[in-house]
């Protein structure tokens, strides 16, 4: 080995390691030897490997960094006042029909200077971090128009330089419908169109591009143009599909080439034959489902024999999933939508990354991959799911560097 490395930057020794390779590789005793930003070197751990900092797991779990692939993390103020109306008995759609729902959201965020902005969503960022994870996805979609569209995506650019993070920005471009073109959405979409995702995409301020698919938000028609849009501007795109209805979104986004399908409760188990292309990442939102008290569970059997990758993340916004625990996501993934511990696991890491286009370069413990990684402070992978409020993350590595400080 050392004629190879005269010395690892980094050496984390006497490891359980759970992989999250394609073979889905588990190392007792192992060692990972890290040079630069990247993963040079794993085995069986051999006494004598020279490096400049070694970390000894003490036999428990080392896996990669976990990644959030569906947040809206940047946002303004918060909607309590709606789970009360919730509890009362008003649905999500009642409650959009009164002005509430992402558009209360919106009137905040333009509200919200900059910095105000960023002060909000770095406290949120810096709590979903200390659980572990080190890529996260964050939307716009709170602007509405060009200025505020950019100023989200603007402290989205920001949070990702000042943390030790790796920020994945994406336009929602169809979210909701402002107040001013309420009478005209097929206006507003051409607009999104011919003026905000030109700029967006000109100045590359997003990686991909969203939209919401609902009776209450955008039609399949919309979804369709905006999307041939961004793929003419090269943009990657998801969507927001089946949450509420079925309106035949994923199929769809999945014909186009999508990147991701999210939510997916009223996806029904012959459209999962439509979305087996090789590409498109199922993306599930067990917190949206359960802090709704949603009773339609998606397909998951039908998405596991047409072999679906399964993702999962927190949808952390402030309206359906103010939720900021990844290992909590995945404890309801487990218990309401009945995923074993493994696929959980998968759709945190390697599945995740799929859904993010840089499944390349992170997602997995791999020789030539980025060293994103974690130390937990136990020997299982089920502990962590099981108990998701008590943080069993003692280390996190970012890009070959040490994150936290061990405890």
């Amino acid at each position: 080995m050392s004629n190879f490395f005269s010395k690892f930057d980094i050496l984390i020794k006497n490891a359980l390691i759970h992989t999250m390779d394609s073979e889905n590789t588990v190392i007792q005793n192992g060692a990972i030897g890290i040079v630069g930003k990247k993963i040079a070197w794993i085995g069986d751990y051999i006494n004598h490997i020279p490096a400049h900092l070694e970390l000894d797991a003490q036999g428990k779990l080392v896996t990669p960094g976990l990644i959030d692939c569906h947040t809206h993390l940047v946002y303004a103020g918060n909607r309590a006042c709606e789970f009360q109306m919730r509890l009362e008995g008003l649905s999500y759609a009642d409650i959009s029909k009164k002005g509430g729902g992402i558009q209360s959201t919106v009137n905040d965020t333009h509200a919200a200077t900059i910095e105000q902005l960023y002060q909000q969503s770095s406290q949120r960022l810096q709590t979903m971090m200390s659980y572990g994870v080190t890529t996260v996805e964050i939307k716009s979609g709170y602007g509405l128009d060009l200025e505020n569209e950019v100023k989200i995506l603007n402290v989205t650019k920001r949070l990702g330089e000042s943390f030790a993070i790796r920020v994945h920005p994406t336009y929602l471009a169809l979210h909701t419908t402002p107040v001013e073109f309420k009478k005209n959405i097929d206006g507003y979409v051409e607009h999104v169109i011919s003026t905000i995702l030109p700029h967006i995409a000109q100045n590359k301020l997003a990686t991909q591009v969203d939209a919401y698919c609902e009776s209450i938000a955008f039609s399949l028609a919309h979804v369709k143009r905006l999307f041939q849009a961004a793929k003419q501007l090269g943009l990657g795109f998801k969507l927001h599909a089946e949450q509420l209805s079925n309106m035949g979104g994923a199929s769809l986004a999945a014909e186009l080439g999508a990147d991701s399908v999210d939510h997916l409760e009223y996806l029904s188990p012959i459209d999962c034959q439509k979305i087996d292309n090789g590409k498109t990442v199922a993306v599930l939102l067990p917190g949206a489902f359960y802090f709704l008290r949603e009773k339609q569970l998606p397909p998951i059997d039908a998405l596991r024999q047409n072999h679906i990758p399964l993702a999962i993340a927190s949808d952390c916004n402030p309206g359906t999933s103010p939720f900021l625990n990844l290992p909590l996501i995945m404890n309801m993934a487990c218990v309401l939508f009945g995923l074993t511990i493994d696929e959980a696991w998968w759709g945190v890491t390697r599945h995740a990354a799929k859904a993010l286009q840089c499944d390349d370069s992170i997602g997995s413990i791999e020789i030539g991959k980025i060293a994103d990684l974690v130390l937990w402070n136990c020997r299982s992978l089920s502990e962590v799911i099981y108990h998701p409020t008590f943080n069993y993350c003692k280390q996190v590595i970012f890009s070959g560097e040490t994150r936290l400080k061990i405890g």
